[in-house]
């Protein structure tokens, strides 16, 4: 019998704790909980989870000093869940190593759905499906090894940068990549490719997409980046 998923929750509003935990419990996670940002980063260092759920607004330390405290000798993946729902925290938790980001209040099968995701794309998970071949997310299937992107058996014809960008989002497929994140990766850290990044973006979903306007395979967090979907 396999063990649970271990997912530490710091979070200082008792009834929202309270609610996360009887929720993941009730899916099959187990789970440990405090209300304190130093305690959070010891019990990070005792428990190794497998995911951390971090509130921002905590009564101790800030929510953003934990995770770069975290973030400077562990890559335990991180969603960051807070009332503060403003762009440019969202980008500063994401660029700071963050894996996700959930704005109160919240549905269960989205934080379940997140949850999933961070797991995942964890160092630690060894089932090797980020390392496959090839993908396929609805009718786009995009083969690595062949440097191929079809859609509903019909090859799409990409340029170079535009290939890097779909398989940087495919290979994180369900978590948001912030722009500069996109943009470093792609382009490298010294340039500033915003406008080439929407520019691309654009053909791409007009290559991909049935209705580039209504995106079906890459979405737009605005203000923030983009998140490839992980299923259609």
């Amino acid at each position: 019998m396999s063990l649970k998923p271990l997912v530490l929750v710091v979070e200082d509003d008792e009834t929202i704790c309270n609610f996360i935990s009887a929720v993941l419990t009730s899916n099959n996670y187990s789970v440990v909980k405090t209300a304190k940002g130093k305690e959070a980063i010891a019990m990070t260092t005792s428990h190794v989870p497998d995911a951390i759920l971090l509130d921002l607004g905590l009564p101790d330390l800030d929510g953003i000093e934990v995770l770069k405290n975290i973030r400077q000798w562990s890559k335990i993946p991180v969603v960051v869940v807070s009332a503060r729902g403003h762009e440019r925290e969202k980008v500063e938790a994401l660029d700071l190593g963050a894996d996700d980001y959930i704005v109160k209040p919240f549905g269960t099968s989205e934080l379940l759905a997140r949850i999933r995701t961070a797991i995942r794309h964890s160092p630690k998970d060894v089932d090797g499906r980020l390392d496959n071949n090839s993908i396929k997310i609805g009718e786009l299937e995009i083969d690595y090894d062949k440097r191929i992107v079809s859609v509903a058996g019909e090859r799409i014809h990409l340029t170079p940068i535009e290939y890097k960008i779909i398989v940087l989002l495919s290979k994180n497929r369900g978590k948001v990549l912030t722009h500069d994140f996109i943009i470093r990766e792609v382009w490298g850290p010294y340039t500033n490719e915003s406008h080439a990044l929407r520019v691309n973006m654009a053909n791409i979903r007009r290559k991909i997409e049935n209705n580039p306007g209504e995106p079906i395979y890459i979405l737009t967090e605005m203000g923030v980046g983009y998140r490839m979907v992980e299923e259609i």
